[in-house]
């Protein structure tokens, strides 16, 4: 077991869960917002994708020192609740490439293949653990949809954005069938068993995302025309955002965590997606200021919430919730009181209970391991 890191820089090794890089993506998602908003202040877009690369790297380097080896790093990515947040990575820096395309040509370019071919090792890992029976339903949960779906469809917006529109059809398409598939299990996970602790609920957000970022990368592989598809999507998106009205209340009445930045890239591509729309059918004007503010305002009192809650430096505990109960294995995530180092989630660690009663720890780093 590695001896805690003591002096000035010991703190920088407490853990650093993977789900907090979804305070990077949701900053580049509202930055991406003030990009497409015709007349919008150049100074304030650019300030918003600097803070978003700087809490990226920030965050890369603060979760490099935690984890400290690659063996450490691969068992977080196959964490069954955290580890599909580790697509955030490099879907945050896809994001950021195309924008510094803009420019840096080259240098963006490069970047986005980069990230493009990280998106795709992660995706291409998580797709094996799913064949090789490595995932057990209860523990799937929207952010699930983030290694392949969101990476497909940011990864075909980024590259249409550097100029490689086959490559953009080709990872849209990825992005697409892995929704149909993903989406479909997500939905029934949902609809059919044990409902998600507490701590999980901001996740549905993500489960409403797709048909916004799809409609996105769309319109910049298509030029900005709302043709036939990207009217299928609008009529997806409606449906999808009706449903999040509708959770709303629920929403409300959970404590405050970090987790709750799961909402804020949706938040972002539904605004971003609006604006679009607004622009393609020449209704800009009032309209797009209002969907901005409210997009803006919504994030940006979610990072001030986060800001308040990291200087009080705790947590709500959420005690033992229940998360799945399987035929020979059930699994209970403690959350505990744990400050920043949890994410919003407490320390996940799936504690399993065999047929003969005993319990224990599913693995090492607290995560589980089928023999």
């Amino acid at each position: 077991m590695r001896k805690p890191m003591s002096g000035p820089l010991g703190g920088l090794r407490k853990p650093f869960p993977l789900n907090l890089f979804g305070v990077a993506f949701g900053l580049s998602g509202l930055a991406g917002t003030w990009t497409v908003t015709a007349g919008a202040t150049a100074a304030i877009t650019t300030a918003w994708w600097l803070v978003a690369a700087a809490v990226w790297l920030g965050s890369a380097l603060r979760y490099g020192l935690a984890a400290g080896t690659a063996r450490r790093m691969l068992d977080d990515h196959a964490h069954p609740v955290l580890g599909p947040f580790a697509a955030l990575v490099p879907v945050t820096g896809m994001l950021l490439g195309s924008q510094l395309s803009r420019f840096a040509p080259q240098a963006g370019r490069v970047v986005v293949l980069v990230m493009v071919a990280a998106a795709a090792t992660i995706g291409a890992l998580y797709l094996t653990r799913a064949l090789t029976g490595r995932h057990d339903l209860d523990s799937q949960h929207a952010g699930h949809l983030l290694p392949t779906v969101a990476a497909g469809l940011i990864g075909g917006q980024s590259l249409a954005t550097v100029g490689l529109h086959d490559a953009a059809l080709a990872a849209f398409a990825v992005g697409m069938l892995m929704w149909v598939l993903l989406g479909a299990t997500i939905l029934a996970r949902l609809a059919s068993r044990p409902p998600l602790p507490d701590a999980l609920v901001p996740t549905h957000a993500i489960f409403a995302a797709p048909p916004a970022v799809a409609g996105n990368a769309w319109f910049t592989l298509n030029g900005g025309a709302p043709d036939l598809f990207e009217h299928a999507l609008l009529g997806v998106f409606a449906l999808f955002f009706l449903s999040q009205l509708t959770l709303l209340p629920r929403y409300t009445r959970l404590p405050f965590t970090h987790g709750f930045w799961a909402l804020t890239f949706t938040i972002a591509a539904g605004g971003t997606y609006g604006i679009h729309w607004l622009t393609a059918t020449h209704a800009a004007g009032a309209t797009t200021w209002t969907v901005l503010a409210v997009t803006t305002a919504l994030i940006a009192s979610i990072a001030v919430r986060s800001i308040a809650l990291a200087i009080r430096g705790t947590q709500p505990a959420v005690r033992r919730v229940r998360a799945a109960r399987l035929p020979a294995v059930s699994l209970r995530w403690q959350h505990t009181r744990g400050g920043s180092a949890d994410g919003g989630l407490g320390p996940v660690v799936p504690r399993v209970r065999t047929g003969d009663g005993r319990a224990g720890h599913a693995g090492g780093n607290g995560v589980g391991r089928r023999k």
